[in-house]
């Protein structure tokens, strides 16, 4: 393999590795990555065509559920393309400002997509807690506030970042030993002291997604005890079901999330291939399950979508 070193302070072009140790492997990866990049992409673009064209779905959750299904199509778009260029055809090479344009994208997503799961818990605490304010609490301007105000949250928690990224001087090596690029690990082959980097990078972004989590497990105690308080058992099996399908997605996103970025900071003596292949894996796996998820235990979009195949 050759050796890119520049030598000086530079901001050229980085190299992307892909998986170190599974070169040889890279073709035979790249094949479930781009089936379930594509599962994806179908799958989330099939649910925003439906929530569009379908009026019976022009409901405060839907509404959520689009702004998921386009930051899950931001997040694997970001960074699954880049990927398969690597396997594929061995286009290691990635500019600067496309490397801070990549790593933006992939942490704000991110912290989008907590906030998108702490607004759908809401979403589901107003509509089993207070049944009959629903209508005149999520109306379409507090919908709209709501997704202007966690997409700006997104946005500040994680821009900074990318100023503290192309403040840095990058001298010696240029190369990355992942398939993208992620803001720690650019940060890392910089010449300078990059503690801030480190602290913000790390405590800022997680304390925000920790604060989305507690607010989560709050809205979802009081979900359960209201639930539990129901006098009819199909009622609470009712409100039961309509809350399988985000709790399944919660999970889905929050835990291999949560492993990753501590593996990252702290699992040191986590194997450098088995931490990258999770870190893509989290990448495309969220964004292709969740329409899936939805698709099969929430009703209104189950029906349309049989609806929508047994027209075609």
């Amino acid at each position: 393999m050759a050796t890119y070193n520049l030598s000086g302070y530079s901001t050229g072009p980085f190299i992307l590795l892909g998986i170190p140790g599974l070169e040889q492997y890279h073709v035979w990866i790249s094949v479930p990555f781009c089936f379930i990049y594509l599962v994806a992409i179908v799958g989330n673009s099939i649910l925003l065509y439906l929530i569009v064209v379908e009026h019976g779905l022009h409901a405060p959750m839907f509404f959520f559920l689009s702004m998921l299904a386009t930051t899950d199509l931001i997040l694997s778009t970001t960074c699954v393309p880049k990927t398969l260029s690597i396997f594929w055809f061995g286009l290691q090479k990635i500019s600067f400002p496309g490397c801070l344009t990549q790593l933006f994208f992939l942490h704000y997503s991110f912290v989008l997509d907590s906030a998108i799961l702490l607004a759908m818990a809401f979403d589901r605490y107003v509509a089993i807690c207070s049944p009959l304010r629903y209508i005149t609490i999520l109306t379409s301007k507090t919908l709209v506030k709501i997704g202007v105000g966690i997409s700006f949250r997104s946005f500040c928690v994680f821009v900074p970042c990318v100023f503290l990224v192309n403040r840095l001087p990058f001298c010696k090596t240029h190369i990355i030993a992942h398939t993208y690029c992620e803001h720690i690990g650019v940060a890392r082959l910089a010449c300078a002291d990059i503690s801030i980097n480190i602290w913000y990078g790390f405590c800022v972004p997680i304390m925000t997604v920790i604060i989305d989590v507690i607010l989560i497990a709050v809205s979802y105690t009081l979900i359960l005890r209201a639930v539990f308080r129901l006098p009819s058992r199909d009622a609470r099996q009712k409100a039961l079901g309509t809350c399988g399908s985000h709790v399944c997605v919660i999970l889905m996103f929050y835990i291999p999330a949560f492993f990753s970025i501590l593996a990252h900071r702290f699992g040191h003596n986590v194997p450098c291939t088995f931490h990258i292949m999770f870190a893509n894996l989290y990448v495309i796996i969220p964004p292709a399950l969740n329409p899936v998820v939805y698709g099969v235990k929430t009703k209104q979009i189950r029906d349309k979508i049989i609806l929508l195949f047994s027209k075609g």
